[in-house]
């Protein structure tokens, strides 16, 4: 299979050559995260955890309270989200709420359950990551890791659209 540029007709104007499917950056992210994850996932479901709480788990760990807000951007998870999953880990005893500066803010922390559920979890995932660097590489993986940092920073930095708009094709009329 070749994964040389995309031709898509335009119509009239000239055709559109776009990097192939396989060359496609987020689908190479999308790729590289699906199969990172499923080697954490075993551990995890085996301890009734999906892999956002896992991650809220892990984000809390270290014992700081966090805001919802904070929570879910450490997480890379939606407020919406995080607000959904905290009352499953609250009702298990993993986390438990803690009276904010004001009544909106609500400070979540972990719980002596929470903690025993993370460091069992720790453990596995720790030797999954030397599993990885074994195979991959310590300082691969650690630049790696620098460079999808790197990405995002340049990602959040740029506008959602192109900075100039190239002509664009016309639609369909029934669109």
């Amino acid at each position: 299979m070749s994964d040389g540029p995309d031709h898509t007709d335009t119509g009239d104007a000239a055709p559109v050559v776009l990097r192939g499917f396989e060359s496609s950056l987020p689908i190479a992210l999308l790729r590289a995260r699906a199969a990172t994850a499923h080697k954490f996932k075993r551990h995890t479901d085996a301890l009734g955890l999906t892999q956002p709480q896992w991650r809220v788990v892990r984000a809390l760990a270290p014992g700081v309270p966090l805001d919802v807000r904070t929570l879910a951007d450490r997480c890379a998870l939606l407020q919406p989200s995080v607000s959904r999953l905290l009352k499953s880990l609250e009702d298990r005893g993993l986390i438990q709420t803690l009276p904010g500066e004001d009544a909106r803010r609500r400070l979540l922390t972990i719980t002596d359950r929470g903690r025993a559920v993370f460091n069992r979890a720790a453990v596995i995932s720790e030797a999954v990551y030397r599993d990885i660097e074994a195979a991959y590489g310590r300082e691969e993986l650690d630049r790696l890791v620098h460079m999808l940092t790197r990405l995002r920073e340049v990602a959040e930095g740029l506008p959602d659209l192109p900075r100039v708009m190239p002509p664009l094709p016309p639609l369909p009329p029934d669109l």
